[in-house]
This record gives C-alpha cells, sequence and structure tokens, in this order.
C-alpha cells in the first residue's frame, strides 16, 4: 500500500447514507482501538479495548490538515474511521475547530457504547447529526454481534440514546446492522428503536469485505417491512438495497482503504 498523505482524515466518500462526506478519524491508532469488536467490522479485529477516552489526536495536527485541503463540495464532515470515535477526549475541541474553518455540517458516527456519559454527551450535542448502532435487543445478540467490552451493557446503552434523545436537538440516527446471527432479533429491535425516538432508522447489511457475508435483498426487506410497519410515518425507514450507492473518489486512497475497506462491486 502506497504511504497515506493524510494522516487523520480520509475521503470523501459518497455514502448511501449522508451524501459525499469527508471522513475524520479522532482516534488514527495502527492498531484498532475500539469498545466493540464487531463481526461484521470492515477495519477487522479490535486490537484494543481502551479503559477510558483519551486524546490520541492532537486537535490541532486535524486542524491542520483541515485547513490543508483544496476546495471540496461536501455534504457533511463525518468523525467515524479506525475505532470508535466517542473515545476521543478532545472530540469536541476538534468539532468546534472545524465549525471555526469549514462551512459543512458535523456528523458523527458512534456504536453508541459510551453515549450513557455526560461528557459524550456534550461532545456529542455539538454536531448537526448522529449515527449511533443498535445491532441487538438484548444482552446474548450484542455479545454475538458485537463483542463489546466486558463493562459495556445493552441496558447501559440504550438508556444512554434516551437520555440523549432528549437533550439533543439534531437528527438522530439509527444504524441497524443485519447478519445472519441477528436477523431474527428485528422485532426485538425496533421495538427499543421505538422507544429512542430517532428522526430516522437505517437498515443495513456488511456490503465491503469482511469476516461474514451480507444478507441477500430477499432476505433484508421483510426485516425492513417490519420497521416501516412498526414506526409508522413518524419515523424515516431506510435500507441499504433501497439507496443509490456511487463509487467514491478519494482524495488520498490509501487512508480512505484502511479505514474503509474495498467498495463493493
Amino acid at each position: 500500500m502506497d504511504q497515506p498523505k493524510h494522516k487523520y482524515i480520509y475521503g470523501p466518500v459518497t455514502s448511501w447514507r449522508i451524501g459525499k462526506s469527508l471522513g475524520v478519524d479522532p482516534v488514527s491508532t495502527l492498531k484498532k482501538t475500539c469498545t466493540f469488536d464487531c463481526v461484521y467490522c470492515q477495519v477487522g479485529r479490535t486490537e484494543v479495548f481502551p479503559k477510558d477516552r483519551e486524546v490520541f489526536v492532537p486537535t490541532e495536527a486535524l486542524l491542520k490538515e483541515i485547513r490543508a485541503l483544496p476546495d471540496l463540495e461536501l455534504d457533511y464532515i463525518t468523525f467515524a474511521g479506525s475505532g470508535e470515535p466517542t473515545l476521543a477526549k478532545n472530540l469536541g475541541d476538534m468539532i468546534r475547530g472545524i465549525r471555526s474553518i469549514r462551512k459543512e455540517k458535523i456528523a458523527v458516527i458512534t456504536n453508541a457504547s459510551l453515549i450513557s456519559r455526560r461528557d459524550v454527551q456534550e461532545d456529542l450535542r455539538l454536531a448537526d447529526r448522529i449515527e449511533a448502532k443498535l445491532d441487538a435487543s438484548s444482552g446474548d445478540f450484542l455479545k454475538n454481534v458485537n463483542h463489546p467490552s466486558p463493562e459495556i451493557t445493552l441496558v447501559e446503552i440504550v438508556d444512554g440514546l434516551k437520555a440523549f434523545r432528549k437533550i439533543y436537538h439534531g437528527h438522530l440516527t439509527l444504524q441497524v446492522m443485519f447478519i445472519a446471527s441477528n436477523k431474527k432479533d428485528a422485532a426485538g429491535i425496533v421495538s427499543l428503536a421505538r422507544e429512542i425516538h430517532p428522526e430516522e432508522i437505517e437498515i443495513n447489511t456488511p456490503l465491503r469485505s469482511c469476516a461474514v457475508k451480507p444478507l441477500p435483498p430477499e432476505e433484508l426487506e421483510p426485516i425492513t417491512r417490519i420497521f416501516r410497519e412498526a414506526c409508522g410515518d413518524g419515523v424515516r425507514v431506510r435500507s441499504v438495497y433501497e439507496s443509490k450507492r456511487e463509487k467514491s473518489n478519494p482524495l488520498c486512497q490509501p487512508s480512505t482503504d484502511w479505514r474503509r475497506g474495498q467498495e463493493p462491486a
């Protein structure tokens, strides 16, 4: 792989969820650092499970890369990347810094494992859009699909999402990744989702290269229907198979491939 010219940013990538997005990786460690070890993760296995938040990337180092960008038309600047972005203790400082030099909306894609923490909620409140993971309705499904750090529980995640929803005035989306091992949990997940009251729910399956196979359209379609029937007109429900997916043209291919894997054919 060629040496990446960007250390902390990647893309832009074209997302079926939020359009043309520049990725920001506030963790950017060589060893995957996360609170989950999801079986479908395109980055690979988690090597480091941190005990607490810390500064992985100096805020000014990130902003230097942002300032050096050429003129780009973007829909979002999105915090995601090689690990869980809310592990970055300076996430809020990074968001404020980017707002001072860029006009785009800011999104954070999170596994919601730390969202019960007040400091994490305060940082996430600064973003225009939060995409939060919810792949399970029980502790057993959480362990089978997401392999969380031992101290993380589904009850804490759901309670944290409910508490955050009450104080957050931006756009909250729940993203649900379905694979063979949790496809029978759709009714349970949508029941929890209704308690959280998101604006939107995204029904996904892993189409990039990873350790598990995606569900085919004929299996994801009835799952999508379960969510639409349960949520009614008050919540937008979208499926990856129903959405247009366009090929990305990133500024730095190596830095993008490291965090996103290969695009589906």
